[in-house]
């Protein structure tokens, strides 16, 4: 009797130790799966999941100003400081050499005139033919005058609000005329986001051929969202969001066919053309410089 009880309690007793050692090594195996790296993959998941259901179409669009290419008019208070300033620069100012010059052509013509008048006065520039300072003058005179300057302002072209030449002190915008939900209306250029880009690159596509420009940053200067009605909305479409960049008008470039028609417009001209939400979303960072 003394024989099985041993067997039996040497038997139970490896299995004890077997079953331990078994759940030992598959803990040791299951350690690097904690809790934290379980929720973390979860979430990660989760967001991806949420991103491609955003119900939001995304695009891109870029605000290009072209800058002022001559100076602008001074206003009133800019001309009188600036006749101001050449007053008391010309009070203060010593004589030019020309007008030491013209000085010393008006005394020795009054030598010359003088009854006592001795030529070995002037040395070696008795003989020669002295060409006044006056005569400089004249002949300057006559060079401005036929000098005729390029006119500031061009009237045929501030009319023509798809020509780059208008508006040359001022800076320009463009616009595009493009197709929203069905209608047509005027927007800073813009298009649709696709898979595998960043923002600024679908920023680059939609600028217009034929025009070569600056980007400046990466990062949108503003946002615009607008819902579509509710009629045309869809569990997977909401509304839209547009991300606006800034870029700066390098090279025209030769004209090319556009793909919508294309406006520049000042600053104070956009409200013209925009609508007063959207107005209200560039004019925060537009600068009519």
């Amino acid at each position: 009797m003394a024989a099985p009880c041993r067997r039996m309690a040497s038997r139970s007793l490896l299995q004890f130790l077997s079953c331990f050692s078994r759940t030992a090594v598959g803990n040791v195996g299951f350690r690097q799966f904690s809790s934290t790296s379980v929720c973390r993959a979860t979430l990660m998941t989760r967001s991806v999941t949420e991103r491609a259901r955003s119900p939001w179409t995304l695009m891109a669009a870029v605000c290009l100003q072209r800058f002022p290419v001559i100076s602008a008019d001074c206003t009133p208070i800019e001309q009188q400081f600036r006749q101001m300033m050449h007053q008391m620069e010309l009070e203060k100012s010593l004589l030019s050499d020309h007008e030491l010059r013209l000085l010393e052509d008006a005394e020795r013509m009054s030598r010359k005139q003088a009854d006592d008048y001795d030529s070995d006065e002037d040395g070696d520039l008795g003989d020669q033919e002295i060409v006044l300072a006056q005569d400089l003058e004249d002949s300057w005179e006559q060079k401005l005058k036929n000098f005729q300057p390029t006119p500031r302002v061009t009237a045929d072209a501030d009319k023509d609000l798809t020509s780059l030449e208008r508006c040359l002190a001022d800076s320009l915008f463009l616009l595009a005329e493009q197709q929203v939900d069905g209608a047509k209306l005027w927007l800073l250029p813009q298009t649709r986001w696709q898979d595998g880009e960043t923002l600024r690159q679908t920023a680059e596509r939609a600028l217009p051929a034929g025009l070569k420009a600056t980007f400046l940053g990466n990062a949108p200067c503003g946002v615009y969202k607008y819902k579509l009605p509710k009629a045309a909305r869809t569990e997977s479409t909401v509304g839209t969001k547009v991300f606006f960049f800034k870029a700066v008008l390098s090279d025209s470039g030769p004209p090319a066919a556009p793909n919508a028609p294309l406006l520049w417009a000042k600053k104070s001209e956009l409200q013209r053309y925009l609508k007063p939400a959207y107005m209200m979303t560039v004019d925060r960072f537009i600068l009519g410089l």
